[in-house]
């Protein structure tokens, strides 16, 4: 190899090493970027429950301004897209637009579809099955389990709840805290812990006019 091709070999090798980092540099940003993007968690559960329960107080808020007969401050929402291990039976101030109280309730054995978090609703009476829609609830009754109240279906979804017997009422096997696992079913009754039904009992009793439920998927 002569002296000249020698001295071009070394003048050109800082450049090509240059041209490698700028390539490996290149390469290292891009890897990084898929990275942070595959590891990007979805919207969390907690924001879409959210963003679901505002809605539905939305809706509540619609129906109520032209019901003045219920009560325009407190609602209960029973959000039944939630599994039945984890609190989903919501107390919403509809003025202050959050939850301020919560706990777990059962639906009806009827509504098991045997496919993990998917349900199935029915107003049919001896289906055993929860109804979805608005209820009024109505006046206490000492009954089978205890204090409950009764349920006025005021959607064409839930309009046969008198007649099923479908009430508001406490049942022991209904856990207190959150489960990993589903709780109990019901014969197609919102069954509650009776320690979270005391402080329902004391929103209704003590409430001037009837409180709206609404039960939604």
């Amino acid at each position: 190899m002569s002296c000249v091709s020698i001295n071009l070999l070394y003048m050109r090798t800082p450049i090509v090493i240059s041209i490698l980092m700028l390539v490996l540099a290149f390469e290292f940003a891009a890897k990084c970027n898929n990275s942070k993007t595959a590891s990007a968690p979805a919207a969390a559960p907690e924001v879409a429950l959210k963003k679901r329960t505002i809605t539905t107080a939305n809706t509540v808020k619609s129906y109520l301004s032209a019901h003045s007969e219920y009560n325009d401050e407190l609602v209960f929402l029973v959000d039944m897209r939630i599994e039945s291990g984890k609190n989903r039976f919501f107390v919403y101030n509809l003025k202050d637009n959050k939850i301020v109280d919560e706990g777990l309730v059962a639906h009806g054995y009827g509504s098991e579809t045997g496919e993990p978090g998917k349900l199935k609703f029915s107003n049919v009476k001896n289906s055993y099955c929860t109804s979805l829609g608005k209820y009024a609830i109505g006046k206490s009754y000492m009954g089978q389990f205890g204090k409950g109240y009764q349920l006025h279906g005021l959607d064409a979804t839930n309009n046969n709840a008198l007649e099923r017997y479908i009430v508001l009422h406490t049942y022991k096997s209904v856990p207190y805290e959150e489960q990993d696992g589903p709780i109990v079913n019901s014969l197609g009754c919102p069954m509650v812990n009776s320690v979270f039904f005391e402080r329902l009992q004391t929103i209704l009793d003590n409430s001037d006019k009837k409180i709206l439920m609404y039960i939604y998927y």
